[in-house]
């Protein structure tokens, strides 16, 4: 048996770990090979004998990529495929997919054009590759028409993946769909017929581990002409230590937020702004957080309001500030996403207090896992990961303990992330790792492709700092190194994808 993700996937997920596929070893072309040929092999089960004929109908992305491979391998096994391209071959995206198209091409009849009813009528069977996991929405020409054309006809219909306009209401319902490793978000026998799980050959490393497919989760702005970025933050923390609460800003703006403002005691409010003029910076209260200062807190976080908050580092485990932290934690995590990190890890509520529908990622090193959480130490093995999934499930946060590797949890999948440098085990980084998983937090992501994102690009920015500074590095050289892996990163999947 292969190894799968063990559930359902968004479309999004799945093209991740397509990507981390590839930066395994296994290339898009053998990914798309093996998936046509599976989808060649459902259907023969569905054919009369050869030379029976079967309609492809097809688009040009790697959905249809995949039918079109699936095309050249009934060929190959002496039935008759007919296959209609609804657009122009110049229009196919993939160097994958252009490779399936000239290898059939000549072979068999292509017709560049939606198909008629009556055309499709006498298949015994039509395989539908219009359209793959990306699709959301209505349908849109051409490809509407292509799907009301092979519904008209009442041909038998095995999709491969996913049925085109699953979110559509008019969109096709086949007898049989073929998805590809594992089911994907949103199907079901209503709308997908009889589903058929089949192995393309992704290694089980790409559903478990962090790779640079996860740059696919970054969204990047879209909004007016005139506006970009939107996402903004606070970072609650400071009073002993003025240097954590500042790096975790300084990172959550390099990871693309538009505005992150530091809430943070009397006496060290001055000090981090001096840090640097990119930085807000409020001050509440005097040499530490008390618990008289919170409704000042609450107020002026209300009134923002942000979209995620980073509460803890630099504040101290002074008792009257654990209990103003724990009091903040109460309140916000019913409003907003927090990324808890630090000295606010032991101000967490215990098991059942916070809200199960908030975001609470709690970012603990290997001693704030075994000494907060009660983990069991890292020689664990793999009971330790057992373990994190159970207290991630029993606390209702996510867990992201930093560690080699570091553990992802939600209390339902474990992923880990080994993508450091030793170089990297230096004061700070741990609140750079916040900041950025903060910053992505409060630009739209969930929580675990926000942790999953952000340790793999904090680990790939050190990765590339140490690169040229070696063991030098500091954590302000892994912030200034965002950007740069950022901008590598997201080229690196668009052009493997």
């Amino acid at each position: 048996m292969w190894a799968t993700p063990g559930r359902p996937l968004s479309s999004e997920e799945m093209a991740v770990a397509e990507q981390n596929a590839v930066a395994l070893g296994v290339t898009i072309d053998a990914l798309m090979e093996n998936a046509g040929r599976a989808v060649a092999e459902e259907a023969t089960r569905r054919l009369p004998t050869p030379p029976a004929r079967v309609a492809v109908v097809a688009g040009t992305g790697n959905n249809g990529g995949d039918g079109l491979c699936a095309a050249f391998y009934l060929l190959q096994w002496g039935y008759a495929p007919e296959i209609w391209l609804i657009r122009p071959p110049a229009e196919i995206r993939s160097r994958a997919a252009r490779r399936c198209f000239d290898r059939i091409e000549r072979r068999c009849p292509i017709h560049f054009e939606t198909p008629r009813s009556e055309q499709l009528a006498t298949m015994p069977l039509v395989v539908d590759a219009l359209l793959g996991t990306g699709q959301s929405g209505s349908l849109r020409s051409p490809v509407r028409e292509a799907v009301e054309a092979i519904r008209a006809s009442r041909a038998p219909v095995l999709s491969v993946d996913v049925p085109t306009g699953i979110t559509d209401p008019r969109g096709l319902r086949p007898a049989w769909t073929v998805a590809l490793m594992t089911p994907k978000d949103d199907m079901s026998v209503e709308n997908s017929g009889e589903i058929v799980v089949r192995d393309i050959g992704i290694p089980a490393d790409a559903w478990k581990r962090t790779g640079p497919g996860e740059f696919l989760f970054f969204r990047a702005p879209e909004g007016r002409a005139d506006r970009g970025r939107t996402a903004r933050l606070v970072v609650i923390g400071g009073g002993p230590y003025s240097g954590a609460p500042a790096l975790a800003a300084l990172a959550a703006l390099r990871a693309g937020g538009e505005r992150a403002t530091v809430l943070a005691p009397g006496g060290a409010a001055e000090r981090i702004q001096s840090f640097s003029p990119n930085l807000i910076v409020r001050a509440f209260g005097a040499d530490r957080f008390r618990p008289t200062d919170v409704p000042g807190l609450l107020e002026f976080v209300r009134a923002a309001p942000p979209q995620a908050a980073v509460i803890g580092m630099g504040a101290g485990n002074h008792p009257e500030t654990v209990e103003a932290l724990s009091l903040l934690e109460r309140e916000l995590s019913g409003e907003l996403p927090l990324v808890v990190d630090a000295d606010g890890l032991a101000a967490l509520p215990e098991a059942g207090l916070l809200p199960e529908r908030v975001t609470v990622i709690a970012t603990p090193n290997t001693g704030e896992f075994e000494r907060v959480f009660g983990g069991p130490p890292r020689t664990a093995g793999p009971d330790r990961a057992d373990a994190a999934r159970k207290i991630a499930r029993e606390r209702r946060v996510l867990l992201l303990v930093k560690g080699d590797p570091d553990l992802l949890t939600d209390g339902r999948s474990v992923f880990e992330n080994r993508h450091h440098h030793p170089a990297m085990t230096v004061g700070g980084v741990g609140d750079v790792l916040a900041g950025v998983v903060g910053s992505l937090v409060a630009q739209g992501l969930g929580p675990v492709a926000a942790a999953r994102l952000g340790a793999w690009w904090t680990g790939e920015a050190g990765s590339r700092a140490a690169g040229r500074l070696g063991f030098g590095l500091v954590a302000t050289d892994v912030i200034d190194e965002l950007p740069a892996a950022l901008v590598a990163g997201l080229d690196r999947v668009r052009r493997s994808g």
